[in-house]
């Protein structure tokens, strides 16, 4: 294991995140953008199920191609535009992530570059 979690008690109030992660010395790094939950060919769910698991694939997929997987995550940020899609959100989160609990922010915001976008995901990642 590349980071150490560090939980003092907060993040379990709350949800499945770690309070801080700690990553050693000589990591490489990775660190996407902002990623919807828009398909190669365009298409986009207008639900947020549907667009949360096609983001977490890409994010995974990226995770992949650099020789990651999601247990190298060490922070996720989430921006979503409705406060009432994060339940629904963060079972598609833990479908996902499984028992990786990275340092986490979710932000609901009042719109993404486009109106039919629901949510984007970014994660920073570290591996030896």
């Amino acid at each position: 294991m590349t980071h150490t979690t560090h939980d003092i008690g907060i993040a379990s109030q709350i949800g499945f995140y770690s309070d801080a992660v700690e990553t050693g010395p000589n990591l490489r790094w990775l660190i996407t953008s902002g990623t919807p939950g828009l398909t190669a060919g365009g298409e986009m769910p207008k639900d947020i199920v549907g667009q949360a698991e096609i983001a977490w694939t890409h994010i995974l997929a990226v995770l992949d191609k650099a020789g990651m997987t999601a247990a190298d995550i060490v922070k996720v940020t989430q921006y979503l535009i409705r406060a009432e899609d994060i339940k629904e959100y963060a079972k598609v989160r833990l479908q996902f992530l499984g028992d990786v609990k990275p340092a986490s922010m979710l932000l609901i915001i009042p719109q993404l570059v486009w109106p039919e976008m629901l949510l984007e995901v970014e994660v920073i990642a570290a591996k030896k």
